[in-house]
């Protein structure tokens, strides 16, 4: 499958300021996956094996509610995050710390069932979840780096456990990146998604 990198007509800089997006993969309007993440019955939260990064502009709105995090999870806040800060200025807040994994899971993996505790903790409390979870979360299986929009490394290396099975990640994935990018800039997708000539109703 031939893809490329292609610069947009300007830059774009996400609602807290960074990242700023100026080259897009072209992979993310052809590569697929199962975007109705709740609804899978084979994945068994594969992607949740890891944790996450989590910005320092969402590790401060995690802070603000820790007191009913920790009452809703019952897991104590000293075991939710990593101490060291990763220095990247394209995260918000200018870094990230890491969720710790326990039991070869992501921390806030929920254990009793699917999905994740601060998603749930959040639709559960009447809370914008993109308020508590990363961008870097909210956007998987698409990633960023030195400007670039891009498929995420388990999408190129095969290891996406739910590849090939849905919309393409474009697709999957447009009304969040309007939310974080805007609107002009899914706009410039859309235009660039058009050149690359697939198929916009998988």
């Amino acid at each position: 499958m031939s893809t490329a990198i292609i610069s947009l007509p300007r830059s774009f800089a996400s609602r807290y300021g960074a990242p700023v997006i100026t080259r897009v993969d072209t992979a993310i309007f052809t590569y697929a996956y199962f975007n109705r993440c709740l609804e899978c019955s084979f994945c068994h939260d594969q992607c949740c094996d890891h944790g996450v990064d989590v910005d320092l502009h969402h590790v401060a709105r995690i802070e603000q509610y820790a007191d009913h995090i920790e009452s809703y999870t019952g897991i104590p806040r000293k075991r939710w995050l990593t101490k060291r800060v990763e220095i990247d200025a394209e995260q918000p807040g200018g870094g990230a710390l890491r969720t710790r994994v326990r039991g070869g899971a992501c921390v806030f993996l929920r254990r009793s069932g699917r999905g994740c505790l601060i998603h749930a903790f959040a639709l559960d409390h009447g809370i914008d979840y993109h308020e508590i979870k990363s961008l870097v979360d909210c956007l998987f299986p698409i990633t960023f780096a030195d400007g670039t929009l891009y498929p995420a490394d388990e999408v190129g290396d095969g290891t996406l456990i739910c590849a090939d099975t849905g919309p393409t990640l474009y697709r999957g994935l447009r009304s969040e990146l309007a939310y974080y990018f805007g609107d002009d800039f899914v706009s410039a997708l859309d235009g660039l998604e058009g050149r690359v000539g697939v198929d916009t109703n998988r």
